[in-house]
């Protein structure tokens, strides 16, 4: 829709508060009234950018969209695809925006993690929760594992270029290799010794 896609380039490149409805809607090619008609609020409409970016990312975490392969290739995918879009200019960017935002106006920090960064770990969750029932995984708890393995991918890269330190694509990939590497020894499911092996 262009009027989110368009919303979602202010939102992310100028912040909520410096976002005016008249300039999305000129952008978009609509009247402020269809914006509000459709809307309700800024708001609402900047929660439906925010769904509408993370939508690129939770793709990774469908079905259809995940590599083939071992259980390890998919995650490192994953891991990849975390990574890239988390360590995006503008995505740092906007969540130093946000977070400024959010001092003075906190409902917008808490639309923001209930658009994003929560809608995405249910969906990463979801994933896990199919690899556990496809029995190649073993996790009692698949929101905490997605949790824990975005975690470890991030590392402390997101604090480094939070605060403009430089991460080499070598740290980078070690740093997912090892989230990968640790996540398979806390949930992996032991392999099955054929009878040949005993």
């Amino acid at each position: 829709m262009a009027i989110v896609e368009t919303a979602a380039h202010h939102f992310f490149h100028h912040g909520y508060a410096a976002t005016a409805i008249e300039q999305v809607a000129a952008d978009a090619g609509v009247s402020k009234v269809t914006i509000y008609n459709q809307f309700g609020d800024k708001r609402a409409l900047f929660t439906a950018a925010v769904e509408c970016e993370c939508e690129k990312m939770r793709g990774h975490f469908s079905l259809e969209g995940t590599v083939h392969g071992t259980v390890r290739e998919r995650l490192t995918a994953i891991g990849q695809a975390i990574y890239a879009f988390l360590f995006r200019p503008e995505m740092i960017q906007f969540e130093r925006r946000i977070a400024a935002e959010t001092e003075v106006e906190p409902a917008i920090g808490a639309a923001f993690l209930e658009a994003g960064p929560w809608r995405m770990k249910h969906g990463f969750a979801a994933y896990l929760s199919h690899a556990v029932a496809a029995g190649e995984l073993a996790i009692p708890d698949p929101m905490l594992a997605a949790e824990q393995f975005v975690s470890m991918c991030k590392g402390m890269g997101d604090l480094e270029r939070r605060f403009g330190a430089f991460v080499t694509p070598e740290a980078r990939d070690q740093r997912i290799a090892g989230a990968v590497e640790v996540f398979l020894a806390a949930y992996g499911k032991p392999a099955v010794p054929c009878a040949t092996d005993r």
